[in-house]
Formats: C-alpha cells, sequence, structure tokens
C-alpha cells in the first residue's frame, strides 16, 4: 500500500465485496459504488505515480489533490468497514433459538437505524469521492497525464557528487579501510595466473562507499594498464554507463563517443575488444539493481592478467549476485570508530585545530552517539553547528534533541535527507508503508521483528502474492528486505540468520519522521514535548512523552479516526479512555506499567469492533531489574478481558505475555479471523480452541487446561509455531497426542515441556511433520533414552536442542549429517563421572551449515572434528574432565593437549564446561592454560569462556531444575511471582 495512497489499496477490494448480493445495498448505493469503484481505481493508478517521486519534485497542486485523495480514501474505507463490521455482528449473533430470536426481534429496529445510518455515511462519502474527482478534473488532464516538475536546481544536481572531489587531506577514517581493500585486491599477484576478482562494498547510505572506492582508484589506478570510475545510479542510462567507461579507458580514441548512435551490443563489444589483453580496474558505483549487473558485467571479459571489479551498493542482494564467484568478496562497509568520528566533527566545527572545549565535550559525545560513526550524518550536524556559530551548552543539547526527530534545517540536512531518501523512493509501494510504521517508536528503540511484523499485518500493509501463503511469512520477507536494503539495521540474529529485532538508525528515523508527518501518516508525541501533526484528521497516534500539563496539544486531537494507537510508558498517564477510539485497529499498550494509568480500563476493548492487533505483553505491574537483579513485585493490573472481546471478529493478534491475566473468557473462541495467541503459561484458555481454525501461532499452553486438546489441535490445520506444556493425559491419549502432532503438517517450530517423561513415546511413535525446522524439547526432564531414529539426515531440521541419556559413538555423525542444521545443542543427562569417554569419529563434510554448536555433559574435543567439518560454525561449546584429560591425548601431559581448532575458520566463541570434582588444582590450570593457548594461536582470536563444575555448581543446577519442574506443576497465586531463572558462571 502507499502512503500517498492512503486506504487506496484496502479500499477496492472492499468496494467489490459491497457490490455482492449479500450486502443488499439500495440501488443508487450500489450505482454510486461502481461509479466510484471506477473512478477511484482510475485515481490509484496516478497516485502510484506520484508515490514514486521526491516530495520536493511535485507540483504544488499534485500534492494537495494527493492529500485530498488520501484522506476521503481514510474516510471512506471507515464507513464501509463501519457498515461490513455491522453486517458480520448479524452473521454471527448465535444459534436459532426462541430465546435468540426474540433478542434479535427486540434489535431489530435499532439496527435498521444503525445500518441505515452507516449506508448514508457511504452515501455521504461516494458523494465526496466524486465531487473531488469533479473538482481535479481539469488537473493534468484528469489523472492521466500528471506532470511532474522539479522544484527547482537542487532538484537536478546529486548531492553525491561531492563525495567524488573531496581532497585526500579531508578525508578522516578512511587510510584503515582503504589499505584493507588495497591488500584484497592485490593479494595473489606474485601468481603466474590471476583471475579477474570482484569486490563489492556494501552498506548503509551515507557510511563513505563511493569516498572509500574513490581513494583506492586514486592509490592504485596507476598500476594496472587502464581504470575507469563511473556512477550508475537508481535509473541508469546502459548506453552512457558504457560510453562513460569507453571514454575514460581511453579518452583520445573515444573523445566523441557521446555523439555515436551505437547500440547496447556495439557498445558492450567495442568494451571487450578493447579490453581484451589488458589488465584493467574499473569501478561501478552506486548499484541498485541485479539486472543492470547482470547486464553491465557483459562488457568485462575473464582473463587471467589479475584485472579488479569494484562495485558499491546499499543492497546486500545485489552485493552478492555481483560476487557470485569464490574468488569475489563482499566487503562490509564499517561506521567510523569512535576516535575517527571525533576528528572529523571537531575538525567541521573547529578548523583552526583549537579543539572541542571541555564543556561541551559531554553533548558533543551524545551528538557522536546519534550519528552512529556514518560520515553524512556527522559532517551534516557538524555543518550546522559550525554554520550557525553554535557554540553554547544549551544550544548544543537542543541540537541533540533534534536528532532524530525529523530535522530539517538548513542545506546539508536537506542533503543528507535527499541522499538517505534515494534508498526510500527505491523501495517497491508496499515497502514504503512498513518503513514508515517504524517512526512510532523511539529513537533508539528495540523493534521486536514479531511485534512489527504483527501490527504490518493489522494495518493491511502486508499482500499476499499466494493464495494459501501465510501472511506472517510474507511480513517476514518484507522485514528481510528492509535489512537487505539497510534501511533498518538487524539485532540479535540468531544461529539461522535472522534477526530478532531491529533499531533505526537516527538518520533514517529523522528521514521516516519527516515523511510520515507531510503525508499525515503517524502523528508522534515525543520525549520532548514535540508534536508531529497537520491540519488534517489523526489516523496513526504514538504517545512517547509524560506531562502533567493539561494543555498539552495532543489532548485537542480527537480520537474518532485513529487507526494505530501505541504508547510507551513514560507517557501511560496520558492514555485517553479506551471508549473514545471507533475505528481503532491497532492497539499497542506493550511494556507499559498500566498501574500508572487510570483511564485503562480494558472493559471497553469489547467495543473496539475494527481491531485487529491488540498488545498487552508485559504490561504487568512486576519487573525485572537486570543489573542489579532486583525484583520489584507489585500487584498486576491487568486481571482479565472482558466477555465482550468474542465480538472483535477482525482480531488477528492478542498478545497477552506477562501481562497477569490468569484466564481468557469462553467468549474467546469466537475469534475466528484469530491468527496468533501468546499467553503465559498458568493462563487458562477455554474448551473450544479448535473453532479457532486461523491460528498460526499458539503459545504457551498447557495440556491440563483442556477436556480434550488433542481433538482441539487436531483442528488447529495453520499452526506455524506451537509451545506447549505436555503434562500426562493418559497411555491412550498420550499416543493420540503425539500422533496429533505429527499430523499438524504446517508447523515450523515445536517448543515442547513434557512434564510426564512422554518424550520417549515421541522417540518411538512421533513422525515429524516435513515443515519442521525448530524442535526444541526443554531441559534434562525432556530427554530421550537415545537419539531418535527419526532423527536422519532427510529431516530438514535447522534449530534441535535436546537431552539424551545415552550418548552413542555414532550419535554426532548422525547429527553432523542434517543437511539444513544450524543450531544444535545436545546434552546428556546423568553424571559425567561415571561415563565412559567415547572416541567420536565425523567426516570431513559434518556441520556444513551449522554456525552455533554445543556439546554438553559428556567428553569431547574439537579434535574430533577434521578439517573440512564445521567450516562455518562461530559458537562452539563442549565439555571437559579435567582429571582425565591423559584419555583424550594419550599422554597424561595437559601440556599438550590437542584441541585442533585451528580449522575451524569462523570461530568468534568458545565455552567449556570443565568439570573439577576429581582434578587437582595444577591439572585444572594445566587445562585451562592449554585452552588459552589453543584460542590464542587460532588466526580469528575467538573469545574463551571457562566455567567450572564442582560440587557446589552441580547441586545449584540440581536445585534450579527441581524448583523449575516444581514451578510449572503448582498454579501460581494471584499475588505470588517466581524470580527469572538464573545462569551460574560455573
Amino acid at each position: 500500500m502507499e502512503v500517498t495512497a492512503g486506504a487506496m489499496t484496502a479500499l477496492l477490494p472492499k468496494l467489490a465485496r459491497l457490490l455482492k448480493d449479500e450486502y443488499n445495498l439500495e440501488k443508487h448505493v450500489r450505482e454510486g459504488v461502481k461509479s466510484l469503484e471506477i473512478e477511484l481505481t482510475m485515481m490509484h493508478a496516478a497516485l502510484r505515480k506520484v508515490a514514486e517521486v521526491p516530495l520536493d519534485q511535485l507540483d504544488d497542486q499534485v500534492k494537495i489533490w494527493a492529500s485530498k485523495v488520501r484522506e476521503i480514501s481514510y474516510d471512506m474505507e471507515d464507513a464501509v468497514d463501519a457498515f461490513m463490521v455491522r453486517v458480520e455482528d448479524d452473521s454471527h449473533s448465535g444459534p436459532s433459538t426462541f430465546k435468540n430470536r426474540v433478542k434479535r426481534s427486540i434489535k431489530k429496529i435499532s439496527k435498521l437505524f444503525r445500518k441505515a445510518k452507516e449506508l448514508h455515511q457511504i452515501a455521504d462519502a461516494i458523494k465526496e469521492a466524486q465531487a473531488l474527482a469533479q473538482q481535479m478534473a481539469g488537473l493534468r488532464e484528469r489523472y492521466s497525464g500528471l506532470e511532474l516538475q522539479n522544484s527547482g536546481v537542487a532538484a537536478t544536481i546529486d548531492p553525491r557528487l561531492t563525495a567524488l572531489y573531496i581532497d585526500a587531506t579531508d578525508l578522516v577514517g578512511i587510510d584503515h579501510a582503504r589499505e584493507e581493500l588495497i591488500k584484497i585486491l592485490t593479494e595473489g599477484e606474485d601468481s603466474c595466473k590471476q583471475q579477474l576478482k570482484i569486490i563489492s562494498i556494501v552498506g548503509f547510505g551515507g557510511l563513505g562507499k563511493t569516498t572509500l572506492a574513490r581513494a583506492v582508484h586514486e592509490k592504485i589506478g596507476a598500476q594496472f594498464d587502464c581504470a575507469a570510475f563511473v556512477s550508475v545510479s537508481r535509473n541508469p542510462d546502459i548506453r552512457m554507463i558504457f560510453k562513460k567507461i569507453l571514454h575514460q579507458l581511453e579518452k583520445e580514441k573515444y573523445a566523441n563517443i557521446n555523439e555515436s548512435s551505437w547500440d547496447d551490443t556495439q557498445l558492450i563489444d567495442e568494451l571487450r575488444e578493447f579490453l581484451q589483453h589488458k589488465r584493467y580496474f574499473i569501478i561501478i558505483d552506486d548499484l541498485w539493481d541485479e539486472r543492470v549487473w547482470d547486464y553491465i558485467k557483459c562488457a568485462f571479459p575473464k582473463d587471467n592478467l589479475g584485472s579488479r571489479l569494484i562495485m558499491t551498493t546499499r543492497k546486500v542482494n545485489v552485493s552478492k549476485a555481483c560476487c557470485s564467484a569464490n574468488n569475489d568478496i563482499i566487503y562490509e562497509m564499517k561506521p567510523l570508530s569512535d576516535d575517527d568520528s571525533k576528528k572529523l566533527f571537531y575538525k567541521r566545527i573547529f578548523p583552526h585545530g583549537n579543539g572541542c572545549p571541555c564543556e561541551l565535550e559531554e553533548v558533543s559525545n551524545e551528538i557522536l552517539k546519534k550519528c552512529g560513526g556514518v560520515p553524512l550524518a556527522i559532517i551534516t550536524i557538524a555543518s550546522l553547528l559550525a554554520s550557525k556559530e553554535i557554540h553554547t551548552k544549551d544550544q548544543w543539547y537542543t541540537m541533540q534533541n533534534s536528532i532524530g526527530r525529523g530535522l530539517t534545517e538548513g542545506r546539508n540536512v536537506e542533503d543528507m535527507q535527499k541522499i538517505l531518501s534515494f534508498s526510500y523512493y527505491d523501495l517497491p509501494s508496499h515497502l514504503k508503508s512498513c518503513l514508515l510504521c517504524l517512526s512510532v517508536f523511539p529513537e533508539d528503540y528495540e523493534i521486536r521483528r514479531d511485534r512489527l511484523i504483527w501490527r504490518w499485518i493489522a494495518e493491511g500493509f502486508v499482500q499476499l502474492t499466494q493464495k494459501d501463503g501465510s501472511l506472517f511469512e510474507q511480513g517476514e520477507n518484507y522485514f528481510n528486505e528492509l535489512v537487505n536494503r539497510n534501511m533498518i539495521q538487524p539485532i540479535k540474529i540468531d544461529a539461522e540468520g535472522r534477526a530478532r529485532a531491529c533499531r533505526v538508525h537516527d538518520m533514517v528515523l529523522d528521514l521516516i519522521c519527516y515523511l510520515s508527518s507531510q503525508q499525515n501518516f503517524i502523528t508522534v508525541f515525543d520525549d520532548i514535548g514535540n508534536i508531529t501533526s497537520s491540519r488534517n484528521k489523526v489516523r496513526r497516534l504514538s504517545l512517547q512523552h509524560s506531562t502533567t500539563e493539561c494543555n498539552t496539544p495532543w489532548c485537542t486531537l480527537t480520537m474518532l479516526q485513529v487507526r494505530s494507537f501505541t504508547i510507551f510508558s513514560p507517557a501511560i498517564n496520558l492514555v485517553p479512555s479506551l471508549s473514545s477510539f471507533k475505528m481503532i485497529r491497532v492497539l499497542d499498550l506493550e511494556d507499559c506499567d498500566l498501574g500508572m494509568s487510570n483511564q485503562v480500563n480494558l472493559m471497553h476493548v469489547g467495543c473496539l469492533l475494527h481491531l485487529r492487533y491488540l498488545g498487552l505483553g508485559y504490561t504487568g505491574s512486576i519487573k525485572w531489574s537486570s543489573k542489579h537483579g532486583e525484583i520489584n513485585t507489585g500487584q498486576y493490573v491487568v486481571r482479565e478481558l472482558p466477555m465482550q472481546i468474542g465480538k472483535l471478529e477482525f482480531l488477528q493478534t492478542l498478545d497477552l505475555v506477562e501481562s497477569g491475566i490468569k484466564e481468557l473468557p469462553a467468549t474467546v473462541v469466537q475469534l475466528r479471523r484469530l491468527m496468533c495467541l501468546h499467553v503465559d503459561y498458568h493462563t487458562r484458555l477455554p474448551n473450544g480452541l479448535g473453532k479457532m481454525t486461523a491460528l498460526e501461532e499458539l503459545s504457551y499452553i498447557s495440556t491440563s487446561h483442556f477436556v480434550d486438546i488433542v481433538k482441539e489441535l487436531r483442528q488447529l490445520t495453520r499452526l506455524r509455531v506451537l509451545a506447549i506444556i505436555w503434562e500426562e493425559l493418559g497411555e491412550k491419549q498420550d499416543k493420540a497426542f503425539v500422533d496429533c502432532l505429527g499430523s499438524l503438517h504446517k508447523l515450523q517450530s515445536l517448543e515442547i515441556d513434557a512434564l510426564g517423561g512422554g518424550m520417549n513415546l515421541m522417540k518411538e511413535c512421533w513422525v515429524p511433520p516435513v515443515s519442521l525446522r525448530r524442535f526444541l524439547p526443554r531441559g534434562p526432564t525432556n530427554s530421550f533414552s537415545t537419539l531418535p531414529a527419526w532423527i536422519n539426515p532427510s529431516l530438514l531440521i535447522t534449530c534441535l536442542d535436546i537431552w539424551v541419556d545415552q550418548v552413542r559413538s555414532g550419535d554426532i555423525q548422525i547429527l553432523g549429517e542434517l543437511p539444513a542444521l544450524c543450531s544444535i545443542t545436545f546434552k546428556a543427562t546423568g553424571s559425567i563421572e561415571e561415563r565412559v569417554v567415547e572416541r567420536f569419529v565425523v567426516s570431513t563434510n559434518a556441520f556444513q551449515r551449522a554456525t552455533e554448536c554445543t556439546f554438553f555433559n559428556f567428553v569431547t574435543v574439537p579434535s574430533m572434528f577434521p578439517r573440512g567439518a564445521m567450516p562455518r560454525v562461530r559458537y562452539l561449546s563442549f565439555s571437559l574432565r579435567a582429571w582425565d584429560n591423559d584419555m583424550a591425548i594419550g599422554n597424561g601431559s595437559s601440556g599438550d593437549l590437542d584441541l585442533a581448532m585451528g580449522h575451524l575458520p569462523s570461530l568468534e566463541r568458545v565455552a567449556v564446561d570443565l568439570w573439577c570434582r576429581k582434578a587437582s588444582r595444577a591439572e585444572v590450570e594445566g587445562v585451562e592454560a592449554a585452552l588459552r593457548r589453543a584460542t590464542d594461536v587460532h588466526p580469528n582470536n575467538p573469545t574463551l569462556v571457562v566455567h567450572r563444575w564442582d560440587d557446589r555448581h552441580i547441586r545449584e543446577q540440581e536445585n534450579n531444575l527441581a524448583d523449575k519442574e516444581d514451578d510449572l506443576l503448582e498454579e501460581d497465586d494471584e499475588n505470588e511471582s517466581s524470580p527469572p531463572s538464573v545462569t551460574t558462571d560455573m
């Protein structure tokens, strides 16, 4: 959905639905809908073109027209939704009993009046939209001939041009990266045959990719037979690019090349002929499209003369497309270091070398922290400070507070935003809205991936391309594409390479806050009291600031048209009554302490009939202090949901994790569109769960809460994610439960806690669904006697966390052959003291895709893995017994302990569980010294963490496990809380 088009993408299908007979529209309304559908389709086509053009290049009339169409589309959709909600309410009014028929008869007249009112609203909206169409009929020949005019000379000048001509004396922090690249480029020059090598420099806009490439070009370009440097840009003229390359390669021969009429093929042939038998060095700057690269690369012959190509791009997928050969390299551009950031910053503000005054050092550090080492951001802010001659502390703090909130002042800021906006306007239309949604969150906020995706779905921004596809999986594709384009910064990346959260760089946040404000997309009340709003109706509201003043600007805003409402804990005292929202689709109160507000009354939730997303996660008043390990215990504020929640026919996501809700009302099973339900393990769910057939994610539930959990689960055929506590059901039911888990054919992730010891039943009887990717039984109480036979190379599992009572010599090889395995945690129960030390044999191709490997409570060392195994492992954890290392190496000398880590090329972190109970102090210290030597000589110098296990730690582990099992079995009191689990450094 395009931002400029407002609700148009969602509105058009709804208008088509209105024309169906089931809605029984009056004749004049039906005719109006038909006419309007045609009119809006034409408007939508025009708006799609408008959305691709930067705001500063749009004619003012076009902006006014687009703004009016956007607002009327929102109003129109609200009217249609109100009508459809009423129809849905009528169609789910319960079975046709005598009592229900009497109730319906009593309500019939009032419903008719309401229905007539909503039809009247639709008719009014139709008239307004049609009047708007006629009013704008003369504009650019009624949409079809919209001319997009540039707003002056600034629109035609590319601000990136200056990066090509920076004087070497002005460069800061480029030396190390330049020398590193030159080393990569010249590597292997002594060999007789040097294949063509391609390096792709990839990174966020403004990091200095062009500057770095230019610096390398200037330093070593003369060492080649010929060299060229050309920029491609978003909408390249391929012929002109080829002509520029030819002219730079041989200025005299191709002096008049621009006047030639050669076609693409002739230009490619000419380039190939000229470069044949020459050692060339060519830089292709600012590449945006894989298809463009496929075309350009045809002009460069592959040779053995040591030719080099450098590409710069903001997009990860483009860099991968460029570097397809084994000797090609992707170079990830890094931000400036803290020292270099300061040098660049101070050089711009204090050019005479006076340095930064002491009173400004603290605030300058805060400003640089927001710039995040991005040279473009540092130069922009420094230029603002220098041009205004701002040198007082308060003025600097004012500048610091304005970063990340739509900063728009000054030519340098405009240039910076223009450079970043190239990435924004290169986004497909559906990703523009998804990106602007991130302006809801405060600066530096850690945004959970799943929270963001479910919000996108609730807003209607995620559109399926396949009939049987999953909206969430499509949303994951959107998220990954924003990461790929360097528009968001991925964090908490798991073993499968998936980011569990993201952040937005302050400079990108500046841009999207500005665009959101300009297009009335999101209204933000931030933490310094600013409010980004317009004269238009507020559609999405984010409250981030707390104040006691009654004349706060946002208080004058009406909540009637608000579609999305997000509040953060500092502003919890500002929450308006939930009854004031009429058209809300997203209500997100996550991580707010609701005890701070008297306005949050969940009894009103049942009236929010348009609601798609209800986020109440972590809204209890119990808070953990991870820094000091303190527990602040208070009363849970959210105690129950109203019975009326069953009326929320359109609800898709219900997040109640750590909300304090102990039981869901029986009406929750009426939520037939609910796709995601997250509760705590102690939350009691009503029977009838199987009626919620749209569910894709369900966690954390217990089998003890249902009369027939097997019957309920079998109906949830769309489940992708399931987290469940399995308490004994009886022999027959337990077998049926295991069979049921195998029948969930779309299940991708299964997290299971088997309190009745039923894992061996799964070992014998379970056939995992083909779709299964993550299998996570929790803790040693969920152990198998031996590794199940269904764990074999046919299983496409990516993440496996498994306990066994007995580790057999062939188990490691079996696990190593799993073709898709990225993360393995393989642990043995029982005592490591009495276990016979096995010799494990694995092949050279074991664990080819694994990045994290943990082998716990049985003796092994990395030397079991031959060269070629574990090529991608970054994190490795294993166990050693300090008293029998002679069994591990055969000679009893810990000083000669062979760990053979050197051939694990990707190793970054090593964790060793060192069992010490029977060992002397000298033995323990000897093994630790050998471990340190092994990591010190490794090329990557990986981090080493050693956990010593002795009697005390073993008792602590046993007690923790016993406490965990007791916690799961006993029913929590309402005012009782448990501390978080503690990982002991052993």
